[in-house]
């Protein structure tokens, strides 16, 4: 496994995933990685929705894409050129790139720190699961996965809260073999100010 620093320095965004599931063991590690991530006064708000339905995966997904109006890249300035996004290649209709894992971040309407808190519970998932040697990829606005009957339909399904709301989903697997790890793009300079 992975000091954290060699995760946090390794860790990229994988679009494009092998067909393998991730197995249990790993994905429990990754999930505890959430579990314990701060969050607004300890409260433990998010809820973590696992799906490995491959189906029901792939109709979120596209659900997700339909419902996205993500501004198209322009003028070069793509958010992936080794893996491009949806916002990158209007061909792509599959928000979730076909990760055998994809869990959703739910959080309480109406709190101020919902988005934080899962967007903490996210990254310590996705420097678990770098650690581990799975890919992942963070993809906001979750809600427009629920978007529409069949999302609906899906969130009564699963049960989900109605003061709960879809934040954003985290997409897990193995990088597809072959595939060259996404290269470290330079840092950019004056990041870092000292007062």
């Amino acid at each position: 496994m992975r000091t954290v620093m060699e995760a946090i320095l390794h860790r990229r965004a994988i679009r494009r995933f092998d067909t393998r599931q991730v197995e249990e063991g790993v994905l429990a590690q990754i999930l505890e990685a959430g579990l314990y991530a701060p969050s607004a006064g300890g409260g433990q708000r998010p809820l973590f929705v696992v799906c490995q339905n491959r189906e029901l995966n792939l109709l979120l997904g596209k659900n997700k894409r339909a419902h996205s109006q993500p501004r198209m890249a322009k003028g070069g300035q793509c958010v992936s050129k080794e893996q491009p996004s949806i916002a990158d290649d209007p061909r792509l209709t599959d928000a979730f790139y076909g990760a055998p894992t994809v869990i959703t971040l739910f959080g309480p309407r109406g709190f101020l720190f919902t988005p934080e808190d899962c967007a903490v519970a996210a990254e310590n998932m996705m420097l678990a699961a770098d650690a581990l040697g799975v890919g992942s990829c963070y993809i906001g606005q979750g809600w427009t996965a629920f978007a529409g009957d069949a999302g609906q339909r899906v969130l009564q399904k699963w049960a989900i809260r109605p003061d709960y709301y879809a934040v954003m989903q985290l997409l897990l697997g193995y990088p597809r073999e072959g595939d060259p790890h996404p290269a470290l793009k330079p840092r950019k300079e004056g990041r870092v100010l000292r007062v």
